[in-house]
């Protein structure tokens, strides 16, 4: 393990002892959550105008929107600007996690560790992106139709709409990451290319049962959602077998040297 710099917590030999450890980790926190506070606040702020964007995409399929709790709106506002602080505090958030791990790690580990977190920002935004542009539209479209059948109005509880529309967001950011993690597993030992090869066949079975969850029940969405998490999968599997053959290389060139 590297040595971190000499402190008052330090021991003898140069290296931090637990005390440190613990005393660096809290101050890194407090950072983190001071950072938070400040960025909810303004978040706060640029909340309506955030809430007048989603509902924006409903009104656009003839949605009307209603709170019918007095408190439902603040409600709206507050978890509006606690997801939009969660957002813009990530970057301090990693770098905090990647400071306080990096004296442990190795050159290439450094170095595995700031890809696999600007890879995963990336494929996280492409994931809402394309929820956003692709999965949304269909979703909300199919949903507003049911009320051509029957002499309902649509009013819509902004807190379940908001509620609904920020999941779908998280879920599709987190199916794009699909690749991140089978690096990360890859290059920490616990998967193979291989592996991910053989079950190919079951996983676009599997694909396809969560499209037709996450989606309404026609082949169109289905198919416009599962495609892209096949062509994720299938890159996971590229990643995956290029991670390991330099791993392999790795231990091969620390066992002569």
């Amino acid at each position: 393990m590297k040595k971190r710099k000499k402190t008052d917590a330090a021991n003898s030999d140069g290296t931090m002892s637990l005390s440190g450890h613990l005393k660096e980790l809290r101050n890194r926190i407090a950072v983190v959550v001071v950072l938070l506070l400040v960025a909810f606040t303004a978040c706060l702020s640029f909340a309506p105008r955030f809430i007048t964007f989603l509902t924006d995409m409903g009104k656009a399929y003839d949605y009307v929107f209603v709170y019918i709790a007095p408190q439902e709106l603040l409600l709206v506002y507050l978890n509006t600007a606690l997801v939009g602080a969660l957002v813009v505090c990530f970057p301090v958030v990693a770098y905090e996690v990647y400071a306080f791990c990096s004296p442990g790690l190795t050159k290439r580990e450094r170095t595995f560790f700031i890809g696999s977190l600007l890879a995963g920002t990336v494929f996280f935004v492409v994931g809402v992106l394309f929820a956003r542009f692709i999965s949304l539209p269909f979703v909300l479209r199919f949903l507003i139709q049911f009320t051509g059948e029957v002499d309902v109005a649509a009013s819509i509880s902004i807190q379940q709409y908001i509620g609904f529309l920020l999941t779908i967001f998280v879920v599709f950011g987190l199916v794009f990451e699909l690749p991140v993690v089978s690096v990360l597993l890859t290059g920490l030992g616990l998967i193979r290319a291989d592996w991910l090869r053989k079950g190919r066949k079951i996983m676009i079975v599997v694909i396809f049962i969560l499209a037709a969850i996450i989606t309404p029940p026609d082949v169109v969405s289905q198919v416009m959602v599962a495609l892209p998490m096949i062509l994720l999968y299938e890159l996971s599997i590229g990643l995956s077998s290029l991670v390991g053959r330099r791993r392999t290389e790795a231990r091969e060139e620390d066992a002569e040297a």
